[in-house]
């Protein structure tokens, strides 16, 4: 590895530690609820059906919260990894094959890019929108993200890093979400109808940066 190479940025939609203290208490709650009722019903019946009945009801809430707080999504070098639990995936955004910006739109709506090399695929969000409001990927990840998209050899790929790279502008200038790419996207899809998922054309990728 080399000695200068970039550390790894996060790509993270909501940083972990903005949920970690919400995650530790649903997780603790969830194993006093399970001992506590593992234990009433042990009282009545036996030690080992009071631990059984205790594991399925404190397991299946503490376990999904305990691995959200090991998710990351990083990048580094053009490698974007995404790590949860015991899994992880990477993909090389710079050996692209596809590219996609996927839209959920529901009450609230998700903008996502889909980056597809020889090895797999990958979804990264870049915005969460309500109404009125929404939350969107920092500036650093979007900025090397954009990079690493250019690096590829693939239209999509650079068509929507122009619209990350036009995200940029629009939030250095502070400007309102309706003139912000990625919420023009979630609009697009919500006057179409198109719900609850769809993948934008690269007409539609190309139309938000002009």
């Amino acid at each position: 590895m080399e000695r200068d190479a970039a550390p790894p940025v996060s790509l993270d939609l909501v940083p972990i530690e903005a949920i970690a203290p919400r995650l530790k208490r649903v997780a603790i709650i969830a194993v006093l609820i399970g001992v506590v009722i593992g234990a009433i019903v042990g009282f009545f019946t036996s030690l080992w059906v009071g631990v059984a009945v205790g594991a399925v009801i404190a397991v299946p809430t503490a376990a999904p919260a305990l691995v959200a707080l090991r998710r990351r999504i990083t990048l580094q070098q053009g490698r974007i990894r995404s790590t949860g639990g015991i899994r992880s995936r990477q993909v090389d955004a710079t050996r692209a094959v596809a590219a996609e910006l996927v839209i959920r739109s529901a009450r609230v709506s998700e903008v996502s890019v889909r980056i597809t090399d020889p090895d797999g695929g990958l979804a990264i969000p870049l915005a969460l929108y309500t109404g009125d409001g929404g939350r969107e990927l920092e500036v650093l990840g979007l900025r090397r993200l954009a990079d690493a998209l250019t690096k590829s050899e693939l239209v999509p790929a650079a068509a929507i890093a122009s619209v990350l790279i036009e995200q940029l502008r629009a939030e250095a200038r502070g400007a309102a979400l309706p003139d912000r790419p990625l919420f023009r996207a979630v609009e697009l899809v919500r006057s179409e109808g198109r719900v609850p998922k769809t993948t934008l054309t690269d007409h539609e990728v190309a139309a938000l940066v002009e």
